[in-house]
């Protein structure tokens, strides 16, 4: 009975602190984008290649890079033009394909918000809108951009690839947690704390470490996040519908080598309901960092063939008020960083608040850059112009 009201007690500590820390505003409830690629449709119907082609609601992604491998250079450059937010957004097609269809998807979506600017029927609110958007496409166009993946439904999905992943000997992927899209994957006001400044950080530090290293980092912000604090940042409701999406993201990308996986607030959420598919070859590591819970007991609990690390700055920043309990489905359980719960800590001196752990200078980014380069963590080695 003690334990019961021990629990009754935080679940309503959970719920004060969920709605209300920080002065953060409850968060508005979202609509998950889980339904393939805009397209699909006209995908499915398109036999130009007198064959069904592979299906992206089914087919797996080795499948689809093999359907890809045997197709001679002008069908699959055909296949983009044809079908630019399909083969942008497919898992399994090959990176230099997938830039290629999304860029022509961006032009095409900066076309149709322009087109909207100009639409004086449109309420001012809609243009402006409208406007915001287009350039929004512009920024996303600029020469030496490497779109992954672009999706324009909801809030917007985006992902980034930073350095030449296809001749990388080492890589990470950043996976966001609340308030990331379209319009905040690189926000230039607080840049470490979003997807485009985590991984630009991580890259820079993993060259600096290791000049001799070709490596490249991955910004994925591929699933519906969050917005706020409020029940969809308290339930893993969006997670789960985020989770086989990181699965088949990660199967899909085909790197030399198993890329660490970096996965903050609620994106490491998304990364422990996603861990039992990753068994290592899909991603080496997993570091969880300003985490509020993976919804999982241990770091045996995940079932992961991948190394299981994790930080928090627990006098800096608030997610640490936040309590780690369960129940009704409000909460993500464990702290990752207890020693009860058996992740490899990561030392994070120097981070400041939720989102300064990929900031230059920190104990965190030095360590990340490790973990991704597959070097001991705290450990000093010989780099161009000294040691770290």
């Amino acid at each position: 009975m003690r334990r019961f009201k021990r629990t009754l007690v935080a679940a309503a500590l959970a719920t004060t602190v969920i709605a209300g820390t920080a002065g953060w505003a409850t968060g508005n409830e979202q609509t998950a984008v889980t339904s393939p690629p805009a397209g699909t449709a006209a995908w499915r119907a398109d036999h130009f290649l007198h064959r069904n082609l592979p299906d992206p609601a089914t087919a797996a992604p080795s499948d689809i890079a093999a359907f890809f491998a045997g197709l001679p250079a002008s069908a699959r450059h055909e296949l983009a033009a044809r079908h630019p937010l399909v083969v942008g957004n497919l898992d399994g097609a090959p990176v230099t394909l997938r830039y290629e269809a999304n860029a022509r998807a961006l032009t095409a979506e900066r076309a149709a918000e322009r087109s909207r600017v100009a639409d004086t029927r449109l309420p001012r609110a809609e243009r402006e809108a409208a406007r915001e958007r287009a350039d929004r496409c512009t920024r996303l166009l600029a020469p030496g951009r490497q779109i992954l993946a672009f999706d324009p439904r909801g809030r917007g999905q985006l992902a980034e690839v930073y350095g030449d992943w296809s001749a990388a000997r080492r890589t990470a992927v950043v996976v966001p947690g609340s308030d990331i899209d379209l319009t905040s994957f690189d926000r230039t006001n607080d840049p470490y704390g979003a997807p485009a400044g985590m991984a630009r950080a991580l890259r820079a530090e993993m060259t600096r470490q290791a000049p001799a290293v070709p490596n490249a980092v991955m910004a994925w912000a591929g699933y519906t996040t969050p917005v706020g604090v409020g029940l969809d940042s308290a339930t893993g409701r969006l997670a789960q519908a985020g989770a086989p999406r990181l699965e088949r993201f990660l199967a899909g990308l085909g790197a030399p080598h198993a890329p660490a996986v970096f996965c903050h607030s609620y994106g490491s959420v998304v990364c422990g309901l996603a861990a039992h598919a990753l068994d290592g070859n899909r991603a080496a590591d997993l570091v969880m960092l300003a985490s509020p819970g993976v919804r999982a007991d241990s770091a045996a609990a995940l079932h992961t063939g991948a190394r299981v690390w994790a930080t928090r700055r627990n006098d800096a920043d608030w997610i640490s008020d936040v309590p780690n309990v369960r129940f009704l489905g409000l909460g993500h359980g464990a702290d990752p960083t207890s020693a009860a719960f058996g992740a490899r800590p990561v030392p994070s001196t120097g981070a400041h608040g939720h989102s300064g752990y990929f900031a230059p200078g920190t104990d965190s980014l030095r360590n990340f850059a490790r973990i991704a380069l597959g070097r001991p963590v705290g450990t000093a080695y010989a780099v161009s112009g000294g040691s770290v």
